[in-house]
């Protein structure tokens, strides 16, 4: 058993943090006798989930919905995030072709470069 500082300290995170994902349901806590928060190994491991889940970005509506009992619904929101990073890893592969010819351009201005005139173009 672990008192919410010793967990926090073992995530590397603060203590406030798992309040917070207790207030929204992320994770559940339970009490001692005086009320204050323990945390077993089961309960840190799921706070482990929580933070692999938030660092690999999810929303924390996300890490509940991905940590949901129905294997359909978890795996619904994981493919969406999964299909979102894709989106994202496909426009900064576009940005760093544009800025790779902006360094190998022999144009002095970049508005005078047909090429980087056709990427300033794309969306």
């Amino acid at each position: 058993m672990r008192t919410i500082g010793e967990a926090a300290a073992e995530l590397g995170i603060e203590a406030h943090v798992l309040r917070h994902w207790e207030q929204v349901g992320a994770l559940e806590a339970r009490r001692d006798s005086k009320g204050y928060r323990i945390y077993d190994d089961a309960a840190l491991e799921r706070a482990r989930t929580v933070l692999k889940l938030r660092r690999v970005g999810l929303s924390l509506p996300e890490v509940i919905a991905a940590t949901a009992p129905t294997k359909d619904a978890a795996q619904a929101v994981v493919a969406a995030k999964i299909a979102e990073l894709e989106s994202e890893v496909a426009s900064r592969r576009a940005a760093i072709v544009f800025l790779q010819h902006t360094v190998e351009c022999r144009h002095r201005y970049l508005d005078e470069c047909p090429d980087c005139a056709t990427f300033a173009r794309e969306p």
